[in-house]
């Protein structure tokens, strides 16, 4: 069984420290990766914390990951050995039900096999990012294409696919008017994906410090929302919304900045909330969600950005600056995602 070196959770209050352990021998369609960098989602924080459920520890997070194919099993026809690969938020699923037969196995009805904390086929559970291996059935990973910067595709795999999933199925396109909610991992990552469909970009933000960023990154309008005539003058014009705020919110005030027929898409999880039927009912609005997205989807994702030139702008850490940059997410003090560089590791 292959060592892999990692940092790991022992339970949810204590900081990651040091941890090695044996990933699983190679299947015959496996492929084993050398993890050259992972980037840090803030759900990777919330699994860590039991704040969506009791975890079995120790846990390794990160399912934002790149490396190159060390090995492969003997029925391997996708890769070989030295491609540049990726592994997003799941890497199994029953393949069986209609979403997994469509390509969509993010919504499997039995339940997808998410890349750490998730139960597998053998009674243990499986074990993410934050470590120097993988291993992964090939059908499950993902080839990423020349032209983007290895660290800098790490984020596509979570805060790209999540943005470009609900932009292509509520077919944004040249001319449409989509909004952004907030300007994170997630929203920096929408804005360059919607731009670069076409759209007219509007991001939404409850202070102007942001502005700049935001028109630097593609959109096209600033809206501050404590700001009532701001606010007015956006009202029944936009297309699609894109909400990927986590923290409690109103959802009230960014639906009635819909046109008719428009739709707001959840991507964070806040707290439940009320919403006024008034809202939607008066001008057929919808309020919908999208979870990540499938293989299919994510790797033409991949392929998008490479076309299009576009990358998760990030900033590089070592393993050891994990638990300090737990504390800076928190404190909205990155550009826009962490990533580790697992060579520190090894």
């Amino acid at each position: 069984m292959p060592l892999a070196n990692s940092y790991a959770a022992f339970d949810p209050k204590s900081p990651m420290k040091s941890f090695k352990f044996e990933r699983r021998n190679l299947g015959p369609a496996d492929v084993q990766i050398d993890i050259l960098f992972c980037g840090v989602c803030h759900s990777d924080l919330h699994t860590i914390n039991g704040d969506w459920g009791p975890q079995n520890y120790p846990l390794v997070p990160g399912h934002e990951i790149v490396g190159r194919v060390e090995s492969i099993g003997n029925k391997v026809g996708k890769y070989k050995v030295g491609d540049l690969v990726g592994v997003g938020c799941f890497v199994d699923s029953c393949r069986s039900c209609a979403p997994c037969k469509d390509g969509e196995q993010q919504y499997c009805e039995k339940g997808a096999m998410f890349t750490y904390g998730a139960q597998d086929a053998n009674g243990g559970f499986t074990q993410g990012g934050y470590s120097t291996k993988i291993v992964v059935d090939e059908n499950y990973v993902l080839s990423i294409p020349d032209g983007i910067p290895l660290a800098n595709a790490a984020p596509l795999l979570c805060a790209g696919i999540t943005t470009y999933s609900p932009l292509k199925h509520w077919n944004v396109k040249k001319g449409d008017k989509v909004g952004v909610v907030g300007l994170g991992g997630l929203g920096h990552m929408a804005v360059k994906l919607a731009a670069a469909m076409g759209a007219e970009v509007t991001v939404f933000s409850t202070s102007e410090n942001k502005k700049a960023d935001a028109m630097k990154l593609g959109a096209h309008n600033f809206v501050v929302t404590k700001n009532p005539d701001q606010l007015k003058s956006a009202a029944n014009t936009l297309n699609l919304i894109l909400d990927t705020v986590s923290a409690g919110h109103d959802y009230n005030l960014y639906l009635n900045l819909l046109k008719k027929d428009g739709t707001m898409v959840l991507l964070g999880l806040p707290a439940p909330q009320a919403v006024s039927a008034g809202s939607v009912i008066m001008k057929r609005r919808s309020l919908a969600g999208s979870l990540i997205g499938g293989i299919p989807e994510t790797q033409e994702m991949l392929n998008f950005c490479a076309k299009h030139k576009i990358s998760a702008d990030i900033e590089v850490i070592p393993m050891d600056k994990i638990n300090e940059s737990f504390v800076r997410m928190l404190k909205g003090d990155v550009h826009y995602r962490f990533v580790i560089d697992l060579a520190s590791l090894k």
